[in-house]
């Protein structure tokens, strides 16, 4: 199998209190194409750092990051978030409250011809089973439809790799069972490699082909 994403070593810190706090040390892991790996750890550990310096949101101290063996990442080196070819999920979904939802997910496609960019949006309305609320806005869905809303913006663009930090945080028991395997069903569809961060043992093992843990 193909390496997708490599990090080799990453170092991470923050200024507070006149002091550096370390958030990421010497950090490793890579992902092959088409794997789902989750990271499962506590509050406060880091898991969501690494999918900020990974999508290019924050910048490292030290270390590597790649992606199809493409430098991102260094402590003198990035790539502008705009174009790693990075899909994010955010925990709080992120979804534009002026746009409805086709327009959400259309949004990252302005490339696209408009014919293009419609198949685009119609295709990942139908996969996310969200072709009746295509026109509705993020205030009118249920918590469950902005999570997958904001999956289909994410993937809209066809990223090489989809970063998920805590997509079910926000969520229900009930809803949050359901759309684990609607999830895990949709990523396997598409068969795009995901790095996904949880603080949830039986989200981590329902959803991962591999789990790394951290803290």
């Amino acid at each position: 199998m193909n390496t997708i994403l490599k990090i080799d070593e990453i170092s991470l810190s923050f200024a507070s209190n006149d002091a550096d706090v370390s958030v990421l040390k010497r950090y490793s892991l890579t992902l092959q194409a088409g794997e789902t790996v989750c990271i499962l750890g506590p509050s406060g550990c880091g898991k969501s750092s690494l999918l900020r310096v990974i999508a290019g949101f924050e910048t490292i101290d030290a270390g590597a990051i790649y992606l199809n063996d493409t430098l991102l990442s260094s402590a003198t080196f990035t790539v502008a978030p705009e174009h790693r070819r990075v899909g994010f999920m955010f925990q709080d979904y992120a979804l534009f409250p002026h746009l409805n939802v086709a327009q959400n997910i259309g949004f990252g496609l302005k490339k696209l011809s408009a014919e293009a960019r419609e198949q685009q949006v119609q295709a990942l309305l139908k996969l996310v089973d969200l072709e009746p609320y295509a026109k509705r806005f993020p205030h009118e869905l249920s918590g469950g439809q902005q999570q997958r809303a904001a999956l289909a913006r994410a993937l809209a663009p066809k990223p090489d790799i989809l970063l998920l930090d805590e997509p079910f945080s926000n969520l229900d028991a009930d809803t949050r069972e359901r759309l684990i395997f609607e999830l895990r069903t949709i990523l396997k569809q598409t068969g795009v490699t995901t790095l996904m961060v949880t603080h949830s043992h039986s989200e981590a093992v329902a959803l991962g082909d591999r789990i790394e843990q951290m803290g």
